[in-house]
């Protein structure tokens, strides 16, 4: 994805970068999930094989994954009801309840036991009043790789919440998906292309896959 605006250039150094994985998770785009559209929208994609990818090299590079999830209580509390999509979240016949299969993180993508999973029980962005801010600061995260979904609603929440907290977004704009299919294109050319750096999955694993000694390494905005 190309964009007339270009944005701030991102140094990858793995010591100050964070890849965040956003409800990539089975209940959202496993074969059984409840939003089948923005499931296959990721598969069909390659959106989510990308993560994967992305995550994998992070892994061997040394750079910190955390991977958010966003989960209800089995009693429904906690949640607002102010918008329009939770309440449609209430009637979906898979529901992402704590402790079940539908919150545990999506095949193809790997955990490891160094990875942080940070659980969120209402809001848009796992980064709104959740713990991800300050972990994210412990880390001494300056870069912050999005990835995930969805385009329309979770992953500009995110960008947004991580720019006003100071840290530099990049996303890999084929590493997210949303829908309907055109909803992830004008959403990256309109509003992410203005605040975040945009690349490609290709690219970020070139920079993860250099030698240590190489590092930090500048993103060229695409």
């Amino acid at each position: 994805m190309t964009s007339s605006y270009e944005g701030p250039g991102a140094p990858l150094d793995p010591a100050t970068t964070v890849v965040l994985t956003v409800e990539c998770q089975q209940g959202v785009l496993g074969p059984d999930s409840a939003l089948p559209e923005l499931a296959r929208a990721a598969r069909v994609s390659g959106a989510l094989d990308r993560v994967a990818r992305l995550v994998a090299a992070a892994h061997r590079s040394g750079v910190q994954v955390v991977h958010a999830v966003a989960e209800r209580r089995p009693d429904g509390r906690g949640p607002s009801r102010n918008a329009r999509l939770f309440r449609a979240a209430e009637r979906l016949p898979v529901r992402q309840l704590a402790g079940t299969a539908a919150v545990r993180v999506a095949a193809p993508i790997e955990v490891t036991e160094e990875d942080l999973v940070v659980r969120r029980l209402h809001g848009l962005s796992p980064l709104h009043g959740t713990e991800l801010p300050t972990l994210l600061r412990n880390l001494g995260c300056r870069t912050l790789v999005v990835t995930g979904v969805s385009a329309n609603v979770a992953i500009p929440n995110t960008v947004f919440d991580a720019v006003n907290l100071g840290h530099t977004v990049v996303v890999p704009t084929d590493a997210i998906a949303g829908v309907p299919d055109d909803c992830t294109p004008t959403m990256i050319r309109h509003t992410l292309a203005l605040v975040a750096t945009l690349t490609t999955t290709d690219e970020v694993l070139g920079h993860l896959g250099r030698a240590r000694r190489d590092w930090p390494l500048a993103l060229t905005p695409a």
